[in-house]
């Protein structure tokens, strides 16, 4: 398994690469809209999202996306357009109103937690492709330095009721990992921060990547399932390759237009 994933790692990554420096910005788009219509419907998947509820959650994730890329102003009655739409399709999909929340709770929240998290990464692309590739840089430096060092140092248990395997040794090491690709990863593909700034960036993203893996394995746990899908050999489904991503994304973009580092 772990010789798998390596070796799909090594067949992705130079792809990513090149997809995100040689082509423009639109392409990313593209990209940004199959990555998160696959994910939502692994959500989707999870949680016995069906039907007409399923096609118009995943619809309003792309036009949640588009909004995002061709007008940000228009994004407020995007989201309030697709609340109605999915209490609408409720109402007349079922006559009894019993579990009406709970039907919609799961179609919403993906369309929350996903597309309009990913859309961050359509602002950060606007800086230039080197923010991307620090963007997952640092989250998958994060993992790595997670994995490794829990692993090995690893003994008290940082979330059981969420991640039973994941410890304090682990978030430290998610942390480290985050600042020295921070580091090294400014100096590389950004080369806008000063030392401070690309420590200070990297430790904000190394911890938020944690608590991204977390969310996303609370909801998993709720939902009875070990993987989001089995899509990527090794690795599992698209939405447990961006969980981290999805609350990392949003964060460098806030923390970088604080710090006056992208328009």
């Amino acid at each position: 398994m772990h010789a798998t994933r390596l070796i799909v790692a090594a067949i992705l990554l130079p792809l990513f690469y090149l997809y995100v420096v040689k082509l423009q910005q639109g392409y990313f788009y593209l990209l940004i809209l199959l990555v998160s219509s696959l994910a939502q419907s692994e959500f989707y998947a999870m949680y016995r999202v069906r039907g007409i509820l399923k096609i118009v959650g995943i619809g309003a994730g792309v036009a949640l996306l588009s909004a995002m890329y061709f007008s940000r102003g228009i994004l407020p009655d995007i989201l309030l357009s697709a609340f109605l739409l999915i209490a609408f399709v409720r109402l007349m999909g079922k006559r009894d109103p019993a579990s009406s929340l709970h039907d919609m709770a799961p179609v919403v929240t993906a369309m929350l937690y996903i597309p309009c998290s990913l859309g961050f990464q359509i602002f950060l692309r606007g800086g230039g492709p080197g923010w991307i590739l620090f963007l997952f840089g640092c989250v998958w430096a994060s993992d790595s330095f997670a994995y490794y060092i829990g692993k090995t140092l690893g003994r008290k248990k940082l979330f059981v009721e969420v991640s039973p395997q994941k410890t304090v040794a682990g978030a430290f090491g998610s942390v480290a990992g985050g600042a020295l690709s921070g580091f090294l990863l400014n100096r590389a593909f950004v080369q806008t921060m000063n030392s401070w700034e690309s420590l200070t960036i990297g430790i904000v993203i190394g911890a938020t990547t944690i608590i991204g893996d977390l969310v996303e394995s609370m909801f998993k746990r709720d939902a009875g399932v070990k993987d989001s899908s089995g899509i990527i050999p090794g690795h599992g489904g698209i939405l447990d390759k961006i969980d981290g991503v999805l609350f990392a994304g949003p964060v460098l973009y806030w923390v970088s237009k604080a710090f006056r580092l992208i328009v």
